[in-house]
């Protein structure tokens, strides 16, 4: 299973007793788990997304590897600025979508 890794900046303290409840926070804001699966994942990312909802500012960025996304990595992203990953002429870029 691979590793997941979660960062968020300027958010209320209900986010990280969230995500210390199943990931390690191994910096203020940076939270890891080298085994969470697809599914955890997903209704991970699904509770954050639902919280950020009801607040303005602040940011959610989340990223593991993927044999399907550019350059082997997903990520998605909440708050600004946004982000995606994009393969170029063999390269991985990062740019705000349009």
């Amino acid at each position: 299973m691979p590793m997941t890794v979660v960062v968020i900046t300027a958010l209320p303290d209900r986010f990280r007793g969230f995500l210390s409840s199943c990931m390690c926070e191994i910096a203020p804001g940076v939270f890891t788990s080298p085994n969470m699966n697809r599914a955890v994942r997903q209704r991970v990312w699904g509770v954050l997304s639902e919280w950020f909802m009801h607040f303005e500012g602040g940011s959610v960025v989340m990223t593991w590897p993927s044999k399907h996304e550019p350059g082997g990595q997903g990520l998605l992203t909440l708050g600004l600025p946004k982000r995606e990953l994009v393969a170029y002429d063999g390269l991985v870029l990062v740019r705000d979508p349009p």
